[in-house]
């Protein structure tokens, strides 16, 4: 068993692929033999700049990051090479729990980065999972090869029609709810389509868990930056069944920035 204490030291690791994504999306890996489950996320140090929390997109023994550039960290993070060094601390917070039978997975954005390792595991069994991946445009489109290479059925929208149907990820969610019965779903993305997902699931009471996203800094519940409705992400998040979440007031609203200033969503 991984030695919690030891979790919550940064371990310095060398940088051993990358790999674009898309223009914006760079995947960074390293070699960790630290346990991880689909959905976690690592504490990721950049030395001179920051230390920021990432969720994971690969939970092996190489583990991997999918980075987004649009800040200074993530600017930097997408910039560095095989052989650099960074600072990990983590994995942390609760992850996706698997469920028997036919799960609909919904993704938007860079959401699908912290649903693919769950989307493999599911893949190994029986029905197959759904999958929806989502984006604005073709080019922002994460990871839908992969999830395809798992034999599960995936289905792709885009708001502008530039791949795969034309609309939102919700839309595809709802015509699969209707053709199937689902066991479980699990959604990431944009919090007003989380929103729709889980309010859509209520026609079949099927559960539903959400992977939320706020501003950690310490990711062991001290720092109270990621409070949210007298939850912290960092401990009891970043995955949350739909019916607690429902219950807070923030949800599909507002995020805090580093300051802890109210940000519209």
């Amino acid at each position: 068993m991984t030695d919690r204490r030891a979790l919550q030291r940064p371990r310095i690791v060398t940088v051993c692929g990358t790999s674009r994504e898309t223009p914006l999306v760079t995947t960074l890996r390293w070699k960790d033999s630290t346990k991880a489950k689909p959905g976690q996320y690592v504490m990721v140090w950049i030395p001179g700049v920051d230390e920021i929390p990432m969720s994971l997109c690969d939970i092996g023994a190489v583990k991997g990051i999918a980075v987004h550039a649009k800040g200074e960290s993530t600017r930097k993070l997408v910039r560095l090479r095989p052989g650099d060094r960074i600072g990990i601390r983590g994995p942390y917070g609760h992850g996706f729990r698997h469920q028997n039978g036919k799960c609909l997975v919904v993704a938007g954005g860079t959401g699908i980065a912290c649903l693919a390792p769950l989307v493999e595991k599911l893949a190994r069994r029986w029905p197959r999972p759904s999958v929806v991946i989502g984006a604005k445009t073709e080019s922002e489109l994460l990871f839908v090869d992969r999830m395809k290479r798992t034999g599960a059925e995936v289905v792709v929208t885009t708001d502008d029609g530039t791949a795969g149907r034309k609309g939102f990820a919700t839309d595809a969610a709802y015509e699969l709810l209707n053709r199937n019965k689902y066991t479980q779903i699990y959604s990431c993305g944009p919090e007003m389509m989380m929103r729709i997902t889980a309010s859509l699931a209520q026609c079949q009471s099927a559960p539903v868990q959400l992977s939320l996203e706020r501003y950690m800094k310490c990711g062991i519940g001290i720092c109270d930056s990621c409070a949210m409705g007298g939850l912290h992400i960092c401990v009891e998040g970043p995955v949350l069944d739909a019916r607690k979440v429902a219950r807070l007031p923030e949800f599909g609203k507002y995020r805090r920035d580093a300051s802890g200033r109210k940000e519209k969503l």
